[in-house]
């Protein structure tokens, strides 16, 4: 864990649990947070964490990401079971929730604020606590509940206008809710840009009343796990560069359809993935 004296600015933040994943090949590190974290490292930019866990989960250490750590009793650990009926997903524990003073001050103007939740662990009001960010958002945590058995099933979202209307853009996969075309209608009435991720179909857009489809470049699938994160990082990372939610989803569709062709955290996008999909827009762009 960084102490104040440690505190350098960054570039991207990244607020949310780094889970662990229980996985029949092992333990595995997970969240939103993480592969965020990892993809804006690729992207060039210097990234800040902040999380929760115990104090005996050794999180990774890696050049150009530095982690602000809230001790807890516990550390958020997910289990996917995968069924001839579906995958089920189980939380078997719950690290503590992130609140504005587990922020560090000079993170609190930092360009880009991703709020990360996979488990409700950040503050809602968080969304508000930005005013020199664009505050940009993964909701899916915030859309889950769980049994006493940890089950994880799909919820309501209490929180959902105020957390949009503080927030710049928010990106989220047509499976966080269910396929419910009624609650992206709702959330459209909260935020201006908002992007719904389709898998392998790719994603749209809806930005100031107009909605755009952007297919997937076709791929060999060998893992999904973490491309939904990677989109939202490479989203988030154009948006900020140029303004433009339009070229942004291209960019970020390029990269995420590459995640799914590698495991794990070998999937973040790769330097020579990152130049190709900046020469794609260019000819999306000049129509060629």
């Amino acid at each position: 864990m960084l102490v104040a004296r440690d505190i350098q600015p960054v570039d991207y933040l990244a607020v949310g649990h780094i889970t662990c994943d229980i996985t029949p090949q092992g333990n595995t590190f997970g969240g939103t947070a993480l592969y965020s974290a990892l993809t804006a490292r690729a992207l060039g930019l210097c990234v800040g964490v902040v999380t929760s866990c115990q104090t005996n989960f050794k999180l990774p250490e890696i050049d150009g990401i530095k982690f602000v750590v809230v001790p807890s009793e516990s550390t958020t650990t997910f289990e996917n079971i995968y069924t001839p009926e579906g995958r089920i997903q189980v939380l078997h524990s719950v690290a503590d929730t992130l609140s504005l003073p587990a922020i560090p001050e000079r993170w609190r103007n930092t360009p880009i604020v991703h709020l990360a939740p996979v488990a409700r662990e950040a503050d809602p009001t968080l969304s508000r606590y930005f005013p020199e960010s664009i505050v940009c958002l993964t909701p899916q945590g915030f859309m889950r509940s769980w049994d006493a058995k940890g089950r994880v099933t799909s919820s309501e979202w209490p929180e959902a206008a105020f957390v949009l209307e503080n927030s710049t853009a928010a990106v989220l996969s047509i499976e966080d809710i269910n396929g419910d075309e009624s609650r992206i209608e709702e959330m459209l009435r909260s935020i201006r840009i908002l992007v719904v991720t389709e898998g392998a179909e790719g994603a749209r857009v809806y930005w100031n009343g107009d909605v755009r489809h952007f297919a997937a470049p076709s791929k060999i699938e060998v893992d999904s796990t973490g491309a939904g994160d990677i989109f939202a990082a490479c989203f988030f990372t154009k948006y900020n560069a140029t303004r433009d939610p339009w070229e942004a989803a291209r960019f970020a569709v390029q990269l995420a359809s590459c995640s799914v062709t590698r495991r794990g955290m070998d999937s973040i996008p790769t330097a020579e993935e990152i130049d190709l999909a900046g020469i794609e827009i260019l000819k999306a762009e000049q129509g060629t």
